[in-house]
């Protein structure tokens, strides 16, 4: 595992050796550093292994919150033991099934393994309450079984959606989360996150064009974590992927948004690559236009923000 100490004076490197995260390990609270955040999946529509849908953990005093649910999030909470029962809350940046894919895993499974006794609150664009109202309607069956023969808390087994706007969603226990709209292309409700707790700050843009608003939002945060497209050069308006490009931020607008907002890291997820482009591509044409701390994010990542940020890298040995 390497872990990258940033401070506003220098840029460390240390490298640390030891073998895959201890799994019996509760991390499900953080008493230090003040915020810790999991990259659980920084993947796209593809069904890749290395890189399950969108989906991002912050842990911030005694709050456990999730952000969007995509492909396998319940199976990555489990690689770093963070049940179920444990989340708070979560926040969905759009409805696009990429990052709702898991919900039902995650709210199902996670309520039977961790005998959850309390709804989840799910707080969201418009729509969202739809949603949550027919999935639940759709797991009828399940739910009332799981009740009747397995002696589930029926609390356990409800979401409770709350449409958000633009401001503060959630507060509590020192813990606020600021909810703003992005660009994610015309007529798709999008918001980004801004969580704050003990004078440090996480922004996550969610899916998003190039955005004035979120800049407005990001500056001066400690971790910034961007979302990416990229495509060639040649790519053209005839090209069935073109409008998955329009709908995302190209390496040369993410990197205006990094020298506008000044974070003191900035992390890709939800990476895109269209027609054999890599992630060498991205970091290059990133770091063409912008000098500060950027890393390509991967599943299980994680974040620790105090007077400094590090990086832990996830490693099975």
């Amino acid at each position: 595992m390497m872990r990258l100490v940033l401070t506003t004076v220098n840029i460390l490197f240390v490298l640390i050796s030891f073998g895959q995260i201890n799994t019996n390990k509760d991390s499900s609270h953080v008493t230090t550093p003040d915020i810790k955040v999991t990259l659980l999946g920084t993947g796209t529509p593809q069904p890749l292994m290395e890189r399950f849908g969108p989906s991002i953990l912050v842990q911030a005093g005694s709050e456990t919150l999730l952000f969007d649910a995509g492909r396998g999030c319940l199976q990555r909470l489990r690689q770093i033991n963070v049940p179920y029962g444990k989340i708070n809350a979560l926040f969905l940046t759009h409805l696009h099934s990429d990052h709702i894919v898991g919900l039902p895993d995650l709210w199902l499974t996670g309520w039977l393994l961790s005998e959850r006794a309390i709804p989840l609150d799910v707080f969201g664009p418009a729509g969202t309450a739809e949603m949550t109202t027919y999935l639940q309607k759709a797991f009828a069956f399940d739910i009332k079984t799981r009740i009747a023969n397995d002696k589930q808390l029926e609390e356990g087994s409800k979401l409770l959606a709350k449409e958000i706007q633009q401001g503060i969603v959630y507060e509590k226990n020192g813990v606020k989360v600021i909810a703003f709209k992005v660009d994610h292309y015309t007529n798709i409700p999008a918001f980004g996150y801004r969580i704050e707790y003990n004078g440090h700050s996480v922004v996550l843009s969610g899916d998003t064009r190039y955005s004035e608003n979120f800049i407005t939002f990001a500056k001066g945060a400690d971790l910034l974590v961007h979302e990416v497209v990229i495509a060639p050069d040649t790519l053209s308006k005839s090209d069935p992927r073109y409008n998955i490009f329009m709908q995302h931020t190209t390496p040369e607008e993410a990197a205006t948004v990094f020298n506008k907002a000044k974070p003191k890291l900035a992390a890709y997820s939800h990476i895109a690559k269209l027609y054999g482009q890599t992630e060498e591509d991205i970091l290059k044409r990133t770091k063409s236009n912008y000098s500060g701390p950027i890393i390509m994010g991967e599943d299980l990542m994680s974040f620790s923000i105090g007077d400094t940020v590090s990086i832990s890298k996830w490693q099975n040995k």
